[in-house]
């Protein structure tokens, strides 16, 4: 089983969401400094967690909940 994200990393992913309109996944480790794949875990947590949502505009982003794009 793959190993949870954890806290810390789930609210850097949300702060540097709440920056900017949307992101793709990479653009958010970048910002981080943080593996892509953890990034990836995390964000899928957080969807899951009801906090972030998914936007396909002819590619895949990530934005807060209810924040739109």
């Amino acid at each position: 089983m793959a190993e949870a994200a954890s806290e810390e990393l789930k609210e850097k992913v949300l702060e540097y969401l709440g920056t900017v309109s949307k992101a793709k996944n990479r653009d958010v480790a970048n910002a981080i400094n943080v593996p892509k794949h953890d990034v990836d875990r995390a964000i899928n947590e957080l969807a899951n967690e009801d906090k972030l949502e998914f936007l396909y505009l002819g590619t895949s982003y990530v934005t807060l909940k209810g924040k739109g794009g």
